[in-house]
């Protein structure tokens, strides 16, 4: 099997209406469309949910779910929440930048820009408690990204037998770092 591409990827949500709300103003995603069911088509279970799909470009679908009668939302209590977020490019430094004051604007609170090497980020929280992050390419040259390209596997391999971080691309952030 070979996947041509992600169709949606799906969160839950407090609220569809706000969650609709807040992605269409602070990021521009158009609403495609809404199902409403009282059963879940692939269980049969009664269920009744509300589930909104919205543009996230270039053929990029980002859905929630309402559901009214489960317990209330939570996030895994066992990870960090820095780890579970969603990222989302923008075109350049300066789209970044914009959408840092817009979110702000909003009187939300924002992270960064941080330099991560390839690519500068900002982070923020959506309505739901979801951590978003927006992302600009930074420039690297051909022979540099095919060196992290070339180092991903055995990185990995090392990762695995000692689960300490290996260092062969910790130059990415050693000017985030201070470590000139």
């Amino acid at each position: 099997m070979i996947v041509k591409k992600i169709h949606h990827v799906a969160y839950r949500c407090h609220d569809a209406k706000e969650t609709v709300q807040f992605y269409q103003k602070l990021l521009d995603m158009e609403l495609l469309l809404v199902f409403a069911e009282n059963k879940v088509p692939s269980t049969k279970a009664t269920d009744p949910y509300m589930h909104v799909f919205l543009d996230a470009g270039m053929g990029n679908v980002l859905a929630f779910f309402e559901l009214p009668n489960s317990p209330k939302m939570g996030r895994d209590s066992n990870t960090p929440e820095w780890v579970q977020h969603i990222a989302f490019e923008v075109n350049d430094i300066n789209s970044l930048l914009d959408a840092k004051a817009k979110v702000e604007a909003a009187e939300i609170e924002v992270l960064g820009p941080i330099d991560h090497g390839l690519f500068k980020s900002i982070y923020f929280f959506d309505p739901n408690g979801h951590r978003l992050e927006l992302v600009a390419n930074t420039p690297i040259s051909t022979e540099d990204m095919a060196k992290v390209q070339k180092l991903a596997f055995p990185m990995l391999e090392e990762w695995d037998r000692t689960k300490v971080p290996p260092k062969q691309t910790a130059w990415l952030h050693e000017k985030e770092l201070g470590n000139d």
